[in-house]
């Protein structure tokens, strides 16, 4: 299925330009389609400003699922051979969420100047200011085709479109490093101490982890039963009353780490790698999915804490909620209430995910990359004992 969402044109450069550059942008659905129209109508003055103003740049973008090779990488190269011919473009960069490495360096970008095309990866973007960041490693990549592509055409020299938008990604730099790999020439490498967390706050922006409360609509209904049951049960008023906010703390959090624990073990959410040498790239996703589910949960639970606040303060007067509190009673009592009955609630919608299909907890927790992923290792671990 292909989309063709947008084309962009750039204000006309001074002087009279020589020629049309024509950029193609193909991105996976989802969160690369949505950067990619938020980017598409800047990129051409983008463009014009910090790679060449000898010419107008036309971005079209056109959205579809990008294919794997064997290696689970974006065949980039071939991808060049059956759009640009077709579509008539001189520069090609396709935007994926599917995560690079090479080795344990991630991978923002690679490069092939010999075949004018790029691929952006998502991940090691990392997940503030998400859309400057696309921009940016867009427009590096361009600068970096049209430097050796654009014959005759005076290009700004690299460091004039580099993608280091603030001082403190100096700590963790994203590097340009030749590339070890048959058909392209270079990649944009993140380096440091940061690149890591960085790509693994990646795939956890990249899975959406807000997406979660909405899909465990039966989880949702049981822990929100639980909870009101803690407004009535007047026994409950006094208990969290008693207790310390630092307590509070204590049993929210077990709560929500037994429904994430619960979530992994009951829908096989664990990765386990088939190799030796898969154990590392396991580890990374696992903390994918443990950081998804807890946000994802703590999303649920401030839900939760503002319904049953809510429910707490309608339905209890505080001259009732006096006669079975010793201390007096104001808004910090509501307070405490709340958060006792939504961890009761929380536990509570742990075990009513049971209710819901396998696969509607993982088209929930994972972007359809890392879905396509499980499923990919699933079937080879069938293989295996087949």
């Amino acid at each position: 299925m292909q989309e063709r969402v947008e084309t962009a044109r750039g204000g006309e450069p001074d002087p009279e330009p020589a020629r049309e550059v024509s950029v193609g942008l193909v991105a996976d659905p989802g969160l690369p389609a949505e950067l990619v129209r938020r980017v598409v109508g800047e990129l051409p003055d983008e463009l014009r400003d910090r790679v060449s103003g000898e010419v107008t740049w036309t971005v079209s973008t056109l959205v579809e699922e990008l294919a794997l090779d064997a290696e689970d990488r974006v065949p980039i190269v071939t991808t060049a051979h059956e759009k640009m011919p077709v579509r008539g473009w001189d520069l090609l960069v396709c935007v994926t969420d599917q995560p690079r490495r090479e080795g344990t360096r991630p991978v923002l970008a690679d490069i092939s100047t010999t075949h004018a095309v790029g691929l952006v990866s998502l991940p090691p973007v990392g997940g503030v200011l998400i859309r400057r960041h696309v921009r940016a490693a867009v427009v590096h990549v361009l600068g970096v085709l049209a430097t050796h592509s654009l014959k005759g055409v005076q290009v700004r020299p690299p460091d004039r479109y580099r993608i280091h938008s603030r001082p403190s990604e100096w700590i963790s730099p994203i590097r340009q490093v030749p590339s070890g790999h048959r058909d392209l020439d270079v990649q944009l490498a993140l380096t440091g101490a940061r690149s890591r967390v960085r790509l693994l706050w990646g795939l956890v922006r990249n899975n959406r982890p807000w997406r979660l409360v909405p899909s465990l609509s039966k989880a949702l209904a049981a822990a929100s039963g639980t909870a009101t049951f803690g407004v009535f049960y007047s026994s409950i008023w006094g208990m969290a009353n008693a207790l310390s906010p630092v307590r509070l703390g204590g049993i929210a959090l077990f709560a929500i780490a037994a429904m994430v624990g619960w979530l992994i073990a009951y829908n096989g959410l664990w990765d386990r790698p088939r190799a030796q040498q898969d154990r590392e790239k396991a580890v990374l996703y696992n903390l994918a999915t443990v950081a998804t589910l807890f946000a994802g949960v703590c999303c649920m639970y401030a839900v939760l804490f503002g319904v049953t606040l809510l429910a707490a303060l309608a339905v209890i007067s505080q001259d009732f909620l006096q006669q079975h509190v010793v201390e007096q009673v104001g808004f910090t009592t509501y307070l405490s209430l709340a958060w006792l009955a939504s961890s009761m609630g929380t536990v509570a919608g742990a075990l009513g995910s049971s209710l819901e299909g396998e696969h509607a907890v993982q088209r929930a927790t994972y972007s359809s990359r890392e879905r396509q992923r499980r499923a990919r290792n699933r079937q080879g671990e069938e293989a295996e004992q087949g």
